[in-house]
């Protein structure tokens, strides 16, 4: 009978370990971000230069992430399966806060930049690309996982 209890007690605690991870933390998630490399369009080796072609993510970790155009081309940013896919905090751009539920485009005419704050929640292979200029190299992937 010892040997019995000495088991069970040994499962139950194996049991509420599993699946013991950063969604059990403490506080907001959203506001502990992790920031990724800057996504850059266009350098002075090439008008159609992408600084990133992939982007490893993880579920439930929060991330931020500078979208920039060195304005040589007009570029249309999109991603519109990863914004379905993602809790979108916010946006900032010329020293604005913008809430909104999805992001559809950053469209970049001349030289700027914006910063997203977001939160993956469904894992996929997702790409983003300037508008119309895919076949020229402008476009890669969010990963999740």
């Amino acid at each position: 009978m010892p040997t019995y209890k000495a088991l069970l007690l040994n499962l139950l605690l194996i049991g509420s370990l599993i699946g013991f991870d950063q969604s059990h933390a403490a506080g907001d998630l959203t506001r502990r971000t992790q920031a990724l490399p800057d996504l850059r369009f266009g350098s002075e080796e090439s008008d159609y230069a992408v600084s990133q072609k992939e982007y490893q993510l993880e579920t439930g970790v929060a991330y931020q992430l500078k979208v920039s155009s060195d304005g040589q081309k007009e570029c249309a940013f999109q991603a519109p399966e990863f914004a379905q896919s993602i809790f979108l905090r916010k946006i900032e751009a010329g020293g604005v806060e913008i809430k909104a539920i999805t992001l559809v485009e950053l469209e970049f005419e001349d030289a700027g930049e914006a910063e997203i704050f977001f939160l993956p929640i469904k894992p996929g292979s997702y790409p983003f690309y300037c508008k119309g200029l895919q076949n020229k190299g402008m476009e890669g992937r969010f990963v999740v996982k």
